[in-house]
């Protein structure tokens, strides 16, 4: 099942920039670790913002909040979800 995810992060202004590096590296291992797997199929910046939309490919609504809750930046997300379906007029 694909997922458009939209994440807007809202990071604490007085987060230690080592801690705030450390954070970032960990997530940036663990997004590239699940698009080795299969799971995060596409990752776009969007322009002007600390954003991203995704495209997940999950079994099921549990398992995309377990992968989405994994990231280390997760409690700093401002997450919303929409199930994808195929459109009778796409070609792909």
């Amino acid at each position: 099942m694909l997922y458009c995810v939209r994440m807007e992060v809202n990071l604490p202004r007085d987060l230690d920039p080592e801690q705030l590096q450390q954070l970032k590296d960990r997530e940036k291992a663990r997004a590239l670790e699940l698009q080795h797997q299969g799971k995060f199929l596409h990752l776009w910046r969007v322009v002007g913002r600390y954003a991203n939309i995704s495209i997940f490919d999950c079994s099921s609504n549990d398992e995309l909040h377990e992968l989405l809750s994994s990231l280390p930046m997760f409690p700093y997300f401002d997450i919303e979800v929409t199930p994808l379906a195929q459109h009778p007029s796409s070609i792909k």
